[in-house]
């Protein structure tokens, strides 16, 4: 979804934000940080950006008030879109914030760098953005380097892998009137971790065909594996046939109707309005809506056909492979073995 083959990064702030739990403190830089070395900048620029590559979600800011002037993120970003010459100053006051919320046991200290970015592509369009991104896991680094003879190394510690950014987000200069456009990282995937998006940010997913796409293949997956069993019999043949029958459907549709979804994918009255009885139930338990019908979008179902398992796993010995028509594949029970087996059919090998 991002794209930044023609971005730049116009403006840089690097500073440091320690844990306020265990007595750390924050670092500011008196002046934001130039640039001139153009490997070092494309670099920099591979960091910040290139993890975002596959983020799909689009988010936006929120205040419980309804009021997203009291949202300090949505302030700070508003401030450095339209007072470019007050970003180092914006970019301190996001220091101190965080540092701020970073007052429990588990969350670690880092580098906080606040970058300004132009020609940031996003759903096809050209925008400047705001990014705050956190490096907090360090690392050793072996360097060889020819010496009289042969060779030599050398080791550096506490360096910093470009290819792993631990945390991140980009505020776009687009519906602001909506609460921006934002993209978010984060790596660490720890309970504290809810900080950084819910106490620092504030953001909520952006309720687009995405979302809805991808929040439905979700609940669906759930129903059937985890609630079917409740009120069917199911083999596990069966579940993953009604997992590829519905990964089907939204590949081949256009547009998602649950009675549609139901009567081609479910085929069953009784567990038709099982899983919409389950659907209310995620609705009110996550406190969300989920739409009866939504315009399908591609990108979210790649996303789900990844974790859509079509494979039935048979002891140690023998994994299947379950990609079409399940009349073809048997299960029984032998006697004599006493052990279960699968009869599966089939015209030639491939």
């Amino acid at each position: 979804m991002v794209s930044f083959f023609e971005a730049s990064m116009s403006r840089l702030s690097i500073h440091r934000v320690g844990n306020k739990s265990q007595n750390e403190f924050y670092a500011l830089s008196k002046s934001p940080l130039k640039i001139e070395d153009e490997f070092l900048n494309n670099l920099l620029l591979q960091f910040f950006l290139g993890s975002f590559e596959k983020v799909n979600e689009v988010y936006h800011f929120t205040h419980p008030g309804d009021d997203l002037a009291l949202n300090e993120m949505f302030h700070y970003s508003d401030t450095a879109f339209t007072e470019p010459g007050a970003f180092h100053d914006i970019s301190e006051k996001i220091t101190k914030y965080l540092f701020d919320l970073s007052d429990h046991p588990r969350i670690k200290s880092g580098e906080l760098y606040i970058a300004y970015f132009t020609n940031v592509q996003l759903e096809g369009e050209l925008l400047d953005a705001v990014g705050i991104f956190k490096s907090e896991t360090k690392e050793t680094y072996l360097k060889v380097y020819p010496d009289t003879g042969g060779f030599n190394v050398e080791y550096e510690q506490e360096g910093i892998n470009i290819q792993k950014l631990d945390k991140g987000c980009l505020v776009f200069n687009s519906a602001k009137e909506a609460g921006f456009k934002v993209l978010v990282l984060d790596k660490t995937n720890t309970n504290d971790a809810v900080y950084w998006k819910d106490d620092f940010l504030k953001i909520k997913v952006r309720n687009d065909n995405f979302h809805k796409t991808n929040t439905t293949l979700s609940v669906y997956k759930n129903f059937v594996t985890e609630k079917l069993d409740d009120e069917f019999e199911l083999t596990k043949a069966d579940k993953i046939d009604l997992l590829n029958r519905s990964m089907k459907y939204f590949k081949e549709k256009e547009t998602f109707d649950i009675n549609e979804f139901s009567d081609e994918v479910i085929g069953n009255e009784k567990a038709a309005e099982s899983f919409k009885n389950y659907t209310k139930a995620y609705e009110q338990e996550f406190e969300t809506e989920l739409s009866d019908s939504f315009d399908i979008s591609g990108a979210a179902v790649k996303k789900q056909a990844r974790v859509f398992k079509s494979v039935l796993k048979l002891d140690k010995n023998f994994h299947i492979y379950i990609h079409g028509n399940k009349e073809l594949i048997e299960k029984g029970f032998d006697d004599e073995k006493a052990m279960n087996f699968y009869k599966v059919y089939f015209k030639e090998e491939v």
